[in-house]
């Protein structure tokens, strides 16, 4: 009885959940009118390079220490920029990790002033589990706050930032992924759509402001 009723449950849960998915034309037309905020892992990496001095990341320089983006990643962030403003997007907060690869994709977009931030950064094996946990909970305060009037709040930060924030449904987010979430206004949010890197540029061939 109990697993019969446990089928039922989910039944009627699964169509409320879709049902919160916006896509295609209904996510264009949702982010036009703003209000979401949009985490994106940043893109695709040379992987023979490696952050060498991570704890110094915003120090002049230091860039030369650390991932760079590749030729897939860079190009797929232009296509990201070309793609808003061709939708007529509007940006409002661009903020991203410390971390170069994170910076150079969100300058690539050219949809706003750049602004770097300790609270999206990748801690990982060295910071403090207190710390890692305080970045999370940082990365979901963003997601929770809504974005000014007709604008959409845009961060760009890294993996094992998003599955601490957001949880283990993101465990397979991919390069250049983005999660869209709707702030509630109450300080939670939802998420409304997962939006792979090469598929804003389809978007755009289809919606396109005339």
């Amino acid at each position: 009885m109990i697993h019969l009723f446990l089928a039922f449950t989910l039944a009627l849960a699964a169509p409320l959940a879709s049902a919160q998915m916006l896509a295609d034309a209904d996510l264009v037309d949702a982010l036009r009118g703003g209000g979401y905020v949009i985490v994106f892992r940043h893109g695709a990496t040379y992987p023979d390079q490696a952050d060498t001095d991570p704890l110094n990341a915003d120090k002049p320089g230091n860039e030369t220490k650390q991932r760079h983006l590749n030729d897939k990643g860079k190009a797929l962030a232009r296509d990201f920029g070309d793609s808003f403003r061709n939708l007529g997007i509007s940006v409002g907060t661009l903020a991203t990790s410390k971390l170069y690869r994170a910076q150079e994709p969100a300058k690539l977009m050219r949809v706003g002033g750049v602004t770097t931030s300790w609270d999206i950064t990748e801690g990982n094996q060295i910071v403090s589990p207190n710390e890692n946990n305080r970045r999370a909970s940082a990365l979901r305060q963003l997601a929770a706050t809504p974005p000014a009037a007709g604008r959409n709040n845009v961060y760009v930060t890294h993996k094992p930032n998003i599955i601490d924030a957001f949880g283990k449904d993101w465990f397979d987010v991919k390069e250049g992924e983005a999660s869209v979430f709707k702030p509630d206004g109450k300080g939670g949010y939802q998420v409304v759509a997962r939006v792979q890197a090469d598929q804003w540029a389809v978007l755009a061939s289809k919606f396109a402001k005339k």
